[in-house]
């Protein structure tokens, strides 16, 4: 339910308790029954316990918001002081892997492919980022392989991944 329903329903319900409190009012001055005054009541508390549920399943949202808000925010500044941190040693990996490239005699295009693909770009989000057919990123990525003698793109990565992350010793747990 988003908060233009629920604003719909907690004004009807109020609505209701309204016009049921000026209702009893009503009765009880011209001395109805108390059966009919009790089930009024009753109409009209529970017709309040919506408008009182409803209001703390609002306030809980808004807390419920707020704190993904804040997740967030702590998140991305986590990713800013991370990159921020590695920012020299990132620009060095990327002019390595850009030197390597240009030692493979790959084509400026080859080039901006390669590193779309070791970004994990999909060929399709390849070609749109770059204006091309999709035919043509698969072919320019096959280009790749092949000028560095590699077979695929897990392969391309792992070229410049492998030293990078350090594996675990088998054994050791």
């Amino acid at each position: 339910m988003n908060n233009k329903d629920r604003g719909i329903l907690l004004s009807t319900l109020l609505l209701i308790a309204a016009f049921i409190a000026t209702d009893l009012v009503n009765d009880s001055q011209d001395g109805v029954a108390w059966w009919h005054l009790f089930a009024e009541g009753t109409a009209g508390l529970l017709a309040l316990g919506g408008v009182f549920y409803l209001l703390k399943d609002m306030i809980r949202l808004k807390q419920d918001l707020s704190k993904a808000h804040d997740r967030e925010l702590r998140l991305k500044e986590e990713a800013d002081q991370w990159r921020n941190q590695a920012k020299a040693y990132i620009d060095g990996l990327s002019a390595m892997i850009d030197t390597q490239l240009t030692n493979w005699s790959l084509t400026p295009a080859e080039r901006e492919v390669a590193f779309l693909l070791l970004k994990g770009m999909s060929l399709k989000d390849v070609a749109a980022i770059r204006g091309t057919s999709e035919k043509t990123a698969r072919a320019q990525s096959m280009s790749i392989y092949s000028k560095a003698g590699l077979t695929s793109r897990s392969e391309l990565s792992a070229f410049f991944l492998e030293d990078l992350l350090p594996a675990k010793e088998v054994g050791n747990n």
